[in-house]
């Protein structure tokens, strides 16, 4: 995904909307020769491989998504508009809306204390003061190592943080564009996992919207909350979360 690592990090928040995203993944599957992909997506790469299967499902064999459940577009408002309504200009989605803001406050305290706060699974609690808790350098957790660390951290230096936040900056533009797609079906067959721990499955309204998710992804073969699990499942749980992906991919 463009901005992260190696990829490409076009500057400006217009080149992150969904379309320009899921541009890039047909480019690749392009490129690359592949008609047709079994695709897994998680976090914002779940978002993309949401849309990646409502936009082209024509190039999408089966679907496993992790932690981010289906949301389709909902005339009312982009996703921080309503996250915004549901609980107020604190949360990060809003906060990550000022451009400079967010990357200034992360910089005081270091990529090193803002790692370790996402790795706590703490992201989204609503602080008052939230670059104040990224000061705090607790331990990982066991999943993860101080190697694993330095080299997340050596991946973001490359751009800096202004892409990865763009891509909620992008959010408003995104619905826009999407207008033609507003309340859309997902019909490819799709597995959905998300730990039961984990900051999005307490959302506002995430559990009932998880729970009716078949009636919005009608190809919808299985959905497994992961007792004891995080947002980061797959690294978490990886035995569970690679034995569902293998089992329902190898159907086809």
């Amino acid at each position: 995904m463009r901005g992260y690592g190696d990829s490409s990090a076009p500057e400006g928040v217009n080149n992150y909307t969904y379309l320009h995203i899921v541009g890039d993944l047909i480019g690749l599957l392009d490129a690359l020769g592949v008609e047709k992909a079994f695709v897994v997506g998680h976090d914002w790469g779940a978002i993309i491989a949401w849309q990646l299967a409502i936009f082209r499902p024509d190039r999408v064999t089966a679907l496993a998504n992790l932690s981010v459940y289906y949301i389709p577009r909902n005339p009312r408002g982009s996703l921080v508009t309503l996250m915004r309504k549901s609980v107020g200009d604190d949360h990060y989605f809003c906060k990550f809306q000022l451009p400079g803001e967010a990357e200034a406050r992360i910089d005081q305290v270091t990529y090193d204390g803002f790692f370790r706060h996402v790795f706590s699974d703490k992201f989204a609690t609503l602080l008052p003061d939230w670059s104040k808790a990224f000061e705090e350098k607790g331990p990982l957790p066991e999943w993860t190592s101080e190697e694993d660390l330095a080299y997340f951290i050596s991946e973001f230096r490359k751009h800096g943080l202004t892409p990865a936040i763009n891509y909620y900056r992008a959010l408003d533009l995104s619905w826009e564009l999407t207008a033609a797609w507003t309340n859309h079906k997902v019909m490819v067959p799709t597995i959905f996992m998300i730990g039961d721990h984990d900051l999005v499955y307490h959302f506002p309204n995430a559990k009932q919207d998880i729970e009716r998710m078949a009636e919005r992804v009608p190809l919808l073969k299985k959905i497994t909350v992961v007792e004891g699990a995080n947002h980061f499942l797959q690294l978490e749980r990886a035995d569970i979360v690679n034995d569902h992906i293998l089992q329902f991919f190898k159907s086809f």
